[in-house]
Order: C-alpha cells, then structure tokens, then sequence
C-alpha cells in the first residue's frame, strides 16, 4: 500500500558528509513520524532520528550536533543531512515512516525502506 524509496547512500571519508533522502508514495492519509534507523553487522537495528509531522526531532546521542533530519510534508519526504561522519556510522540505514494507510481502514503501520548503505572509511 504504501512504499518508501530511499536515496543518497555511499562510501564517504571520515569527516566526511552526506545526505540522505527518502520518499513515501501510495494509500497515504497521513504520516505522524518519520525516521532514519542503521543496522550494523551483528547489531541491532537502532534508531538514528525520528521528526514529527510537526517538526519536533529525536536524535540518538551518538550523532547529536552532527546529524540533522528534517522533513518536506507536501512530498511526503525525509532527509538525514549527515556530517562529521565517523568510521561507526557505518551501517545500512533504513527510513521508517508512521503511515495512516487509507486503504486499510486508516490503521497506522510502520513502513519500512529497502535500506541503504553507507561506508565511512578512509
């Protein structure tokens, strides 16, 4: 019912910034909160951060002052603008939408891109 495209992934120097952007599409009445969660190999899929419709973020202290989310409402979008990159951001990361689905009776799922990778080595 509903998919989410993700972009911007890649190999960045430590130091280094990049920016992530992801798209919902489909059955979409509304989205609450949307996110950015990583997984690293052999670890859990965490969340990295969440912003709601009406703006108010969330950040996992390892990335607070150097990543910023943020969200385009009228494009049903997401971004992650990471910078300062280190070597254990490494991970696949995943956008993460609240989605109220108005083909499923206007349940709330979570939806979940296909993930991206991104690599911070020198």
């Amino acid at each position: 019912q509903v998919q989410l495209v993700e972009s911007g992934g890649g190999l960045v120097q430590p130091g280094g910034s990049l920016r992530l952007s992801c798209a919902a599409s489909g059955s979409i009445f509304s989205i609450r909160v949307m996110g950015w969660y990583r997984q690293a190999p052999g670890k859990e899929r965490d969340l990295v951060a969440s912003i709601t419709a009406g703006g108010r973020t969330n950040y996992a202290e390892s990335v607070k002052g150097r990543f910023t989310i943020s969200r385009d409402n009228a494009k049903n979008a997401v971004y992650l603008q990471m910078n300062s990159l280190k070597p254990e951001d490494t991970a696949v990361y995943y956008c993460n939408a609240d989605v109220t689905d108005r083909r499923s009776w206007y349940r709330v799922y979570d939806y979940w891109g296909q993930g991206t990778q991104v690599t911070v080595s020198s």
